[in-house]
């Protein structure tokens, strides 16, 4: 079939919609018709250069929308279902999946490739026949795609499509910074840094764990704003001058649990941040660096005579097909702003418009509706 698609070629470009041809899903795969698709930050760091890709590339890997057809031997998804993409796929097989740690998938080895995880052909062409790699193996900047039912989550069909599309990245890599890796508990003094689409998640996931103190840190006046209402108590502009502030708030004691949560993470920053962690507290080090700036400059003798601690963090450390439903239901329940992350919505055309205000400091988190 064909449709459309927003498609990146190279870095230092901008993305392309265009018509692409689709082949019908094979064994274990799934078509689905995209309804909403989140602008993440991840695609944006492939644009800028950040990260290398395989181009020519279709972007988008937190969706929500309908399945249209099912291959041969999928038992995780049947047409009509609707349904929120995995940013990561999970197969419930591996090592990790039966451990309950559903984002390491071992099936997850290839997701840079964006290729289909069974052949590692492409369903994707472009209308002269050549491939199309998917982000994240999902590829839902487009108005159908083909994808693995790894990378498909049933929901109730009730919720809406902008709300629920945020649930397959940016609300369960947030909530899950802040719960599972940071592993924050009643009482505990946290910051945020960095509360665009991940860091307001993880605001709230603090407080629906109980945290008493929570420090939102943001150059973006907006987004200072915007975080206080998602349950922040404190705010400040930069790490540096957040110090003195947890310091005075927390009588010295600075915080449990730092989630780091940046567009693109700075790795001169890491000394200032270890700052703010209290004796055994936590960083949680979950946004994306560029390539070829991934070396910390931090004192490590401050990790052993405090035991601060430094775990990295990717997709929340969540088991997707048990908090999407789960982090939907909350929403539902009103104990989760899912409504108030969405602060514009986009056609496909405007994808790079979008981006644009994501830079211009406008969004908590832009989403297309297809």
């Amino acid at each position: 079939m064909r449709t459309q698609a927003a498609v990146l070629y190279e870095a230092g470009t901008d993305w392309k919609v265009e018509d692409v041809e689709l082949d019908p899903p094979r064994a274990g795969e799934v078509l689905v018709r995209v309804a909403a698709a989140g602008l993440c930050h991840s695609e944006e760091h492939h644009r800028v250069g950040d990260v290398p890709f395989a181009g020519p590339m279709i972007g988008g890997h937190e969706g929500a929308g309908w399945v249209e057809e099912v291959g041969p031997g999928v038992t995780l998804a049947k047409p009509g279902d609707y349904i929120v993409f995995s940013s990561i796929p999970n197969c419930g097989r591996c090592p990790s999946c039966v451990r309950g740690r559903q984002n390491l998938c071992d099936v997850a080895a290839g997701i840079m490739t964006g290729r289909q995880i069974l052949d590692g052909s492409s369903r994707h062409h472009g209308t002269d026949g050549s491939d199309r790699t998917i982000t994240c193996l999902v590829g839902c900047y487009a108005r159908h795609t083909v994808v693995n039912e790894a990378s498909v989550i049933p929901v109730d069909p009730s919720y809406r499509p902008e709300a629920a599309c945020l649930t397959g990245c940016g609300v369960a890599t947030g909530y899950g910074s802040s719960v599972y890796a940071g592993g924050v508990r009643p009482g505990d003094a946290v910051a945020v840094v960095g509360v665009g689409g991940l860091g307001s998640a993880a605001v709230q996931g603090a407080r629906l764990a109980g945290a008493r103190h929570i420090f939102a840190i943001d150059p973006v006046k907006f987004k200072r704003t915007s975080a206080r209402g998602f349950g922040a108590t404190h705010t400040a502009t930069d790490v540096v001058a957040a110090h003195d502030l947890i310091r005075e708030v927390t009588w010295g004691r600075m915080c449990d649990v730092v989630v780091l949560t940046m567009g693109t993470g700075r790795a001169d920053l890491m000394d200032a941040i270890l700052a703010l962690a209290a004796k055994r507290g936590r960083v949680v080090v979950t946004n994306i660096y560029p390539a070829n700036d991934t070396r910390p400059h931090l004192a490590l003798n401050g990790l052993a005579q405090w035991e601060k601690q430094v775990v990295g963090c990717i997709f929340g450390s969540v088991n997707s097909r048990a908090d999407v439903p789960l982090l939907l239901s909350m929403y539902r329940d009103g104990l989760l702003d899912l409504d108030g992350m969405v602060t514009r919505t986009y056609p496909l055309e405007d994808l790079n418009q979008g981006y644009q205000d994501m830079h211009d400091g406008k969004n908590i988190r832009g989403v297309l509706l297809m």
